[in-house]
């Protein structure tokens, strides 16, 4: 487990430490730095709650944070956040843990947006630091679900240097309809079916990574109903929890 864990930065000094071993060769890393060091050490979050949609791509992640911003009158923000987003396809090319340094370092950059955001209205995140752990993890676990590391495991707890959103929704839909849905958008025309299999594989470690996460922990969310059921059970949820 611990050469998984190397994956995924446990902290922002552990983050900026690996950040800083391949600046010289990405000048784009040396841009992450300097963001990250004027975050603020501690973030501390404003009155409003802060609410996180994670979940799989075609699971109508983009089309509930929209409706819920609106219906909150809140403050829509993403991971990673857009002062960096230019450089994801110079990280995507990169090393696991480099590539995960940079997708860890947004998220702690998008704290400092949080913390400033949450003083003036409820903040709605499309994906924060689950996303970053969840996705890490299935990729460098292979196989089943099985061989993902035990639930209890410390790769699904909340940094504890990272500003802790209020409540985290994980939206999911079955596999048929989120293929249906990704056809729709014209995304996944025929593969071959083993890749389908690897595909399948590698979606039930990312969903059962989410589902491990704890501190906070997601509630999820069937996201398969029309677009007005699934807000109205989540909102219902805000209010029950915020």
């Amino acid at each position: 487990p611990l050469a998984r864990l190397s994956a995924l930065p446990a902290s922002a000094s552990a983050l900026r430490q690996r950040l800083r071993q391949c600046a010289e060769r990405i000048p784009e890393a040396e841009a992450v730095l300097d963001l990250l060091e004027k975050c603020p050490e501690h973030q501390k979050k404003g009155d409003f709650p802060v609410i996180v949609f994670e979940g799989l791509d075609a699971t109508g992640k983009t089309t509930v944070t929209q409706a819920v911003k609106d219906t909150l009158k809140g403050i829509l923000l993403r991971s990673p956040p857009a002062c960096i987003s230019q450089w994801r396809t110079v990280f995507d090319d990169e090393p696991t843990p480099i590539k995960r340094a940079f997708y860890a370092a947004g998220n702690y950059i998008l704290a400092s947006e949080i913390a400033k955001a949450s003083t003036q209205a409820p903040v709605i995140i499309d994906r924060y630091w689950h996303s970053t752990a969840a996705y890490t993890i299935a990729t460098e676990t292979s196989g089943k679900v099985q061989d993902l590391p035990p639930a209890q495991d410390e790769v699904y707890q909340w940094p504890e240097d990272l500003l802790k959103p209020d409540l985290v929704f994980l939206l999911t839909v079955d596999p048929e309809e989120r293929v249906r849905r990704l056809q729709h958008r014209g995304l996944e025309k025929t593969k071959e079916e083993a890749e389908l299999e690897a595909n399948s594989l590698f979606r039930q470690r990312v969903e059962e990574s989410y589902r491990r996460m704890v501190n906070p922990a997601c509630q999820e969310v069937d996201a398969s109903p029309s677009k007005e059921e699934v807000v109205e059970t989540v909102l219902q949820l805000i209010r029950k929890h915020c």
